[in-house]
């Protein structure tokens, strides 16, 4: 049985955070601190997500089904919705689908062994204080260890954001599954994020853009082997390169048969 590495998330609040206009005139209306703590509980919901929040149709609207998640009151909620989409915090990408601007620049998580790794350096280092003593070689080790960790699980929050955001301008749709499985592309197959972004701009240039159209690109590049952008640019140089010269070839071969037909007929 595979153990999940279970994720922890968490919000990054700017220290001007409650010093920005729209927060002040959020807590200006009428019953402000609650929903300034409704936006607060939203952003909280929708971290795994990277700022998104669906709608299922398990209740009648957004905010019931909301309510069901947070515990707070459905009219006071409503209005949270409206401020906060009034003021561009919060954009409508279908009746599904709804985006909290804010979130991506604030998210951040680690998983559980880094977690683990983290709580386990702040104990050796409590201990180190308690008996007076001087870090060992052991100790600077985990440090490090700790440090890889985290700079680790920063990289593919940033990477999560990133692709969250240019997912939502290109106008394809995926859910969570398949949001993970774009990025196990990056993580788990070495590719870099530049291909990814090559491929969703690729994807967004046709017809019907699709998951389905872009997971196809990615595992034709994964067959090939490619993990670096410059190899997919060598790739699509090559491609075009053959493809000028079998137009040119063709087009010498249409040239010497018109030539031998003026020839045959005397023309």
């Amino acid at each position: 049985m595979v153990v999940k590495n279970k994720r922890y998330y968490w919000i990054q609040l700017a220290q001007d955070f409650f010093k920005s206009k729209e927060m002040k005139l959020l807590r200006k209306i009428a019953g402000g601190d609650t929903h300034t703590i409704i936006y607060l509980k939203m952003m909280l919901i929708s971290l795994e997500d990277g700022g998104h929040i669906y709608y299922d149709g398990l209740a009648d609207n957004l905010a019931e089904e909301i309510a069901l998640v947070i515990d707070e009151n459905v009219e006071d909620i409503k209005i949270t919705l409206i401020f906060l989409e009034s003021k561009g915090l919060l954009t409508r990408n279908s009746d599904r689908d709804y985006f909290l601007e804010q979130v991506p620049e604030m998210v951040g998580s680690e998983t559980a062994s880094a977690r683990r790794v983290r709580k386990f350096r702040e104990n050796q280092l409590a201990l180190q204080c308690n008996n007076d003593v001087t870090k060992r070689n052991g100790d600077i080790d985990i440090e490090k260890d700790i440090d890889t960790e985290i700079e680790k699980e920063n990289n593919k929050t940033m990477v999560s954001s990133s692709l969250s955001e240019n997912l939502k301008h290109s106008g394809i749709r995926i859910n969570d599954k398949q949001h993970q499985q774009l990025l196990d592309y990056v993580g788990l197959d070495g590719m870099s994020f530049d291909m990814l972004n090559r491929a969703v701009e690729i994807t967004s240039e046709v017809y019907q853009p699709s998951f389905k159209y872009l997971r196809g690109i990615l595992e034709n590049w994964k067959k090939k082997g490619f993990t670096t952008i410059e190899q997919v640019d060598d790739n699509d140089q090559k491609y075009k390169d053959s493809k000028n010269s079998h137009l040119q070839g063709r087009q010498q071969n249409e040239k010497k048969s018109e030539q031998g037909a003026k020839d045959e007929w005397g023309f």
